[in-house]
């Protein structure tokens, strides 16, 4: 039993199981607030409902989403302690930070709303929660501010073979931070708006509380779009940027193995990794150098050229990342999104006749919107981490210098068996309560 894979393997279940509700938590607590502010401004009841009603759903996936967070950092310690000690100095500020800061706020306004209902003013309700919501996303920027130095070291120096903060500015002002971050928070208000729109197709099939669920269906539809073409733009920028960083990562994300210029763009290939070559391929001409550079006649790095250069600049070794997991992943991210947007450009023509609500196909179909976010949100971070590799640092530290090396396969093999049974039952308990307070009628709705 290998340390280093099952250590990987651990990692990537919890960090996919984690970023299932961090997502959710950034883009309801957005809605919600806005839900207040306008049942605040317009003394209107049915956003207070909606407020209400979302907000419910949003404590439980904020709940499982700090349990599971807590998890995360106890990793860092237990299986990548030669991570822990090389870069510590500079990865544990924003960690420190983000907790002492943006978690207790957004905690502890968060409590306030719950509580305060009957107690406080609207005016102090409505704060409450925009505070609430700005903290989780304070949260993830430093949560992003971390990640994003394993992905663009900036802001530091090596001594004494340890990685020490030079600059703390540079490093929470990395444009790749920026970019990341714009990436995840879009990302994050189209899972919020798929979520709502799931929901209120739920109860419109169920005739709970039609007025309402009909405004609720509206909106979700109506900012899920935008939301799409501000992911693309943010992607957009991200893929621009890491061709620069990360140039193996973009090659990988095409099976490019070979330098190109005007490089197409593959929707569907097949890729044969041993041979270093796709056995077939449906692509679009140039668009590959376009999304790398902007410029359909650009060149864009092949793997093995790219290799030859990590070779010479970083010593002997393997710097290509599974080329295959990688190119599926992005395409996946891709196509969930694509089906977001068709579904949502569907509901938007028959929302124009107000009988929409009686159309249980387009209901039905809404009510798998639910899910795609959650696929292209983990395909997404899994090209971010699995096309870095062989680097958890780039540049710097690989996976390998990083594991711990002072415990055995059965402890990671133990400690990952009991996440997995963990995480197993903490995904029942979330799915029954969720279920629960969804299908709860006009009376839970109203409370």
């Amino acid at each position: 039993m290998d340390v280093e894979i099952l250590s990987r393997i651990q990692f990537a279940v919890n960090t996919i199981f984690h970023f299932l509700f961090v997502p959710l938590t950034i883009g309801l607590s957005i809605y919600v607030a806005v839900f207040e502010t306008i049942a605040y401004v317009k003394k209107d009841a049915t956003y207070e409902k909606l407020a209400r009603f979302f907000g419910k759903l949003f404590i439980i996936n904020y709940a499982v989403g700090v349990v599971t967070g807590i998890v995360q950092e106890f990793q860092f310690g237990m299986n990548w302690s030669g991570y822990s000690r090389y870069v510590g100095d500079v990865f544990g500020a924003p960690l420190a930070i983000e907790a002492l800061s943006a978690f207790f706020l957004e905690s502890t306004f968060l409590g306030v709303w719950i509580f305060g209902k009957d107690r406080l003013s609207k005016r102090t309700l409505t704060i409450s929660i925009w505070l609430v919501a700005i903290a989780s996303n304070i949260s993830a920027y430093w949560i992003i501010i971390a990640n994003s130095f394993m992905q663009d070291p900036v802001g530091y120096k090596i001594k004494d073979g340890r990685a020490v903060m030079t600059d703390f500015f540079a490093l929470i002002t990395s444009v790749h931070a920026r970019i990341q971050f714009f990436h995840t928070f879009t990302a994050s208000l189209v899972t919020a708006a798929c979520f709502i729109i799931g929901v209120s197709a739920y109860k419109l099939l169920k005739q709970h509380s039609v007025e309402l669920f009909s405004h609720a269906f509206k909106i979700g539809i109506i900012t899920c779009i935008i939301a799409v073409f501000g992911v693309a733009l943010a992607g957009d920028m991200q893929g621009k940027y890491v061709v620069k960083t990360q140039p193996m990562k973009m090659a990988a994300v095409e099976a490019l193995w070979k330098t190109e210029k005007s490089a197409d763009f593959s929707i569907v290939a097949g890729i044969n990794e041993e041979k270093e070559e796709k056995t077939f391929a449906l692509q679009v001409p140039g668009l590959l150098s376009f999304l790398a550079t902007g410029n359909f006649d650009a060149e864009v790095l092949g793997i093995k050229d790219i290799q030859a250069k990590d070779v010479q600049q970083y010593g002997k070794g393997n710097y290509i990342p599974p080329v295959t997991i990688v190119f599926w992943s992005f395409r996946f991210m891709i196509g969930m999104a694509g089906l977001m947007l068709l579904v949502c450009l569907l509901a938007l023509f028959h929302m124009k006749n107000k009988k929409f609500v009686n159309t249980k196909w387009l209901l039905k179909l809404s009510i798998f919107m639910i899910f795609l976010p959650y696929i292209s949100n983990s395909c997404g971070w899994i090209v971010t981490e699995v096309g870095r590799q062989p680097w958890i640092v780039y540049g710097l530290l690989t996976v390998k210098q990083a594991v711990s090396k002072n415990i055995s396969g059965g402890m990671v093999l133990f400690s990952l068996i009991g996440f997995i049974l963990l995480y197993t039952a903490i995904t029942v308990v979330t799915i029954v309560l969720m279920t629960k307070t969804v299908k709860q009628e006009d009376k839970g709705v109203e409370a």
